[in-house]
């Protein structure tokens, strides 16, 4: 592709793969941002609130896994693009359920449709950019996650209390319609193994030849890392059935032990975006206003982190640090853990707010790393199912965490203390809800620190199982 090209070209790929992670995110956290108005309208509780976020997570983690076979042997632009009109039309039937239990089978839809995202975008993200700038590239995408939140909860949360949750569900939705088109219309399916990446001209001529994980096998080369001979593919990946793709997925063993530090941190995350809002309207009495500004905030420590998380995993591993990708996250949850305590229990807003901004900054900031860290370890034509693999276990946590926060913050609320209001506005939650609301996010920030020590465990194999990838990149080249 001619640099002229390659600029516009970037921009444009990158934009639309975060605005697909953006309508992903929208459907989880305007559940979130509408829940006030959800309780009184439906009269129902945390639990019940925590099952609408459950169920769309737990449907789409069952079909992920078919889904990244498809991604693995079909075109996935026209994929991609179905799958967003399929999810924009299971979103905007959310705005006509006439029940509860309407409600939550248009969740079940919208779970199944959503499906694609992850696997898909981790694939063509491998195809089209280099990887010595996986990660920055990873931070850029992921920030239209991040923005997707943001819109859910702060845009949604505004149409619900001004308008009607209908009207939230609608609205967010009508995206979606421009966002295909775009996808179906600008997008070029790439060739696979890296042969297609949008290259800048500095990109170029950077000794990664048509491999498409090229740098951390460079490194690993040069450190003179041996691949496990006993994981090194000798067949061609393009002919392995999906039930040996996921096997073979889970023998890598910092493979399964990324997938496991990422879904306890999502865990956490998937808990936290469904009640965040009845947490600091709760615990606080604050206005829905002051509500959303705390959200904005978060929103802008999220994106930072995101962006400074990818851009500092990549300068390290330029610089041999071969790890960085694994143990920069793991440090990230570490410290966000520690933030997180005083912007919880504190009783004042304002001091409360700047611990949880950089608590959100260093839980976004580990994402890109932990995403480009997982196209490295495995060959490129194992991505989409690789992918499919660890967005299913992801989704189970995601799907378990608002029942798990919803459930246990609804048990201690019967039997904790309640705090004193500290607010002047009415609660939208009684004092003992916000109460128990507290005590759980205390109670699961457990799951981000076992979350940092089981990355930092696995930051010792990880070279290995990289140059393990670049061994079988050059079997399955030599197998074709």
């Amino acid at each position: 592709m001619a640099s002229a090209e390659a600029g516009p070209s970037r921009v444009r790929v990158i934009a639309l793969f975060g605005a697909v992670l953006a309508l992903s995110s929208i459907g989880a956290s305007t559940i979130g941002a509408v829940a006030p108005q959800l309780e009184h309208a439906l009269h129902i509780g945390n639990t019940k609130i925590g099952l609408l976020s459950s169920v769309s997570l737990l449907v789409g983690a069952l079909f992920v896994l078919p889904v990244g076979l498809l991604v693995d042997r079909y075109k996935r632009i026209p994929l991609l693009s179905a799958s967003v009109v399929l999810w924009t039309v299971a979103s905007a039937s959310s705005a006509f359920a006439g029940s509860y239990d309407a409600l939550l089978l248009t969740r079940l839809a919208l779970g199944a449709v959503t499906a694609t995202a992850g696997p898909a975008i981790a694939s063509l993200t491998g195809d089209c950019f280099p990887a010595r700038e996986r990660g920055r590239v990873y931070s850029y995408i992921l920030a239209g996650e991040v923005a997707g939140t943001a819109a859910g909860f702060i845009i949604g949360g505004s149409l619900a209390s001004l308008v009607s949750w209908r009207a939230a569900f609608l609205l967010l939705a009508l995206p979606g319609v421009v966002v295909a088109w775009l996808l179906w219309r600008t997008v070029p399916e790439p060739l696979r193994g890296g042969q297609s990446r949008l290259d800048t001209v500095d990109d170029q001529d950077e000794g990664e030849g048509a491999d498409p994980a090229g740098l951390a096998h460079e490194v690993a080369r040069r450190k003179g890392v041996d691949p496990d001979p006993r994981l090194v593919l000798r067949q061609n990946p393009d002919r392995i059935g999906l039930v040996r793709a996921i096997g073979y997925t889970l023998s890598i063993p910092s493979n399964r032990s990324l997938i496991v530090g990422s879904a306890l941190g999502y865990f956490f995350l998937s808990g936290l975006q469904t009640f965040a809002v009845l947490f600091v309207r709760g615990h606080y009495r604050s206005s829905q206003a002051t509500a959303e500004l705390v959200l904005a905030l978060l929103v802008v420590g999220a994106v930072v982190g995101t962006l400074v998380g990818g851009r500092v995993t990549d300068a390290l591993l330029r610089r041999g640090a071969l790890g960085s990708r694994v143990y920069v996250p793991a440090l990230c949850y570490l410290v966000a853990a520690g933030l997180l305590v005083p912007g919880l229990i504190s009783s004042k807003l304002l001091p409360a707010i700047w611990f949880d901004v950089g608590g959100a900054a260093l839980l976004s900031g580990a994402n890109p790393g932990l995403d480009a860290a997982r196209l490295d370890i495995m060959p490129a034509q194992l991505w989409g199912r690789a992918e499919s693999v660890r967005s299913f276990l992801r989704s189970l946590a995601q799907a378990v965490a608002p029942l798990a926060f919803g459930g246990v913050s609804d048990l201690i609320a019967g039997i904790a203390p309640a705090q004193v209001p500290v607010g002047t506005h009415a609660g939208v939650i009684s004092a003992s809800e916000a109460r128990g609301l507290e005590i759980t996010f205390l109670i699961m920030l457990l799951a981000l620190l076992a979350g940092a020590l089981v990355l930092f465990r696995a930051r010792k194999r990880y070279p290995r199982d990289v140059a393990t990838a670049a061994a079988s990149q050059q079997a399955a080249a030599q197998a074709a």
